[in-house]
């Protein structure tokens, strides 16, 4: 009996989420039924976190509520922050994200706990001291002194004051939480996929943030945004890019940034980046960056007709932002704990083992000799 496989379970549907998903009709990505460009437009992170996490969007109280609470859990222990002061100053951040969250669950005294009511409270204190634990190892690695978390910052300023000890322009921030929100959740991609599938044998919180961080980290997922950068870098001048990219894709060379098996018609978090990531060139006074990167995408549209994805626009971005290239991917590790949170917690209400068939290619049976017939 013949078997189909579906390498990289192309087009299977494994199960269903209330979470997220891209609407044809609109061309839109969504979050709980509303469009990610409105969300944007109208909403600051800390609103769409309250959504992914809590179903809905929140009111005034509610949010206020919500702020404060993840304020009250933004400091992380002695324990942690001498840890991340041993870490080898040349270790990448996204190995260090793996490792702050497992420590996390080691200090978590309801890390075993996989009551709803638990997994939220976890889900908070993940989502607000990560972004404490990363800034640490931002500074640590330049040999400045570890910043606590200031009190009545908003999410993005205070972790831009943890790294930099200073907090920028208002527009600067919108950017950064535009992108933020852009970066909050993906249906099953490859790190939610992976989050679920460790949450399925009822395992916990931490372990599965662990794990999907690890996910996140290959370029084919939540690395391309840093690979975008080193291409630019490569590139070094506008007036070099039209070489470059011809040259690229004469060679077959992988061009990072473009395509996406969900979007067919071009990734529609894309415009509303773009427009930032063209808000931040203009601040910054740097249109470098912003040539080379119309060249590439003119090129890649006219020539292969594929489309840039969300990070290509992210990267350079966050590059003209002040953060070093290694630290992006991170950044989206601080984002998307909202989206893995609510699937994990999504999973725990009809849980399934996910224990999916292989078909065998190996060797027939074969009989075992003894050692001196061998």
């Amino acid at each position: 009996m013949s078997t189909d496989i579906k390498k990289g379970l192309l087009g299977i549907v494994v199960d269903e989420t209330a979470i997220s998903q891209v609407m044809p009709d609109i061309n839109s990505l969504t979050y709980r039924g509303y469009a990610v460009q409105d969300l944007c437009q109208k909403c600051d992170f800390e609103e769409v976190a309250y959504l992914i996490l809590k179903k809905e969007l929140p009111n005034k109280l509610q949010l206020k509520k919500f702020k404060k609470e993840l304020e009250d859990n933004r400091g992380i222990s002695t324990n942690l922050r001498e840890i991340i002061k041993h870490m080898p100053k040349k270790a990448h951040p996204m190995d260090v994200a793996r490792t702050v969250v497992s420590v996390m669950g080691l200090e978590d005294k309801e890390t075993n706990n996989n009551s709803p009511e638990s997994n939220m409270r976890k889900a908070i204190r993940i989502f607000s001291k990560t972004p404490t634990a990363l800034a640490a190892f931002f500074r640590v690695r330049k040999n400045k002194k570890v910043l606590r978390p200031k009190k009545r910052l908003s999410f993005s300023e205070n972790f831009f004051y943890m790294c930099f000890g200073k907090i920028p322009s208002i527009e600067i921030i919108k950017a950064f939480d535009v992108s933020l929100i852009l970066y909050a959740e993906h249906s099953f991609n490859v790190s939610t996929f992976t989050a679920r599938t460790i949450t399925s044998s009822l395992s916990d919180i931490h372990s599965a943030i662990t794990g999907a961080v690890g996910s996140l980290k290959g370029p084919l997922h939540g690395g391309a945004n840093e690979e975008v950068m080193h291409m630019m870098k490569k590139i070094k001048k506008p007036e070099d890019a039209l070489k470059w990219i011809n040259g690229a894709l004469d060679n077959k060379g992988v061009v990072m940034g473009f395509g996406h098996r969900v979007y067919k018609k071009g990734d529609s978090r894309v415009p509303i980046m773009e427009k930032y990531f063209k808000k931040v060139s203009e601040i910054k006074k740097d249109n470098k960056l912003h040539k080379i990167y119309d060249t590439i995408k003119n090129v890649m549209i006219k020539r292969k007709n594929i489309h840039p994805n969300v990070d290509y626009p992210t990267g350079p971005t966050y590059h003209l932002m002040g953060f070093d290239t290694d630290f992006f991917t991170p950044i989206f590790v601080l984002s998307r704990i909202t989206g893995w949170s609510a699937h994990i917690m999504e999973q725990h209400t009809a849980n399934k083992l996910i224990r999916p068939l292989s078909k065998y290619s190996g060797k027939k049976h074969r009989k075992v000799m003894l050692l001196n017939q061998r």
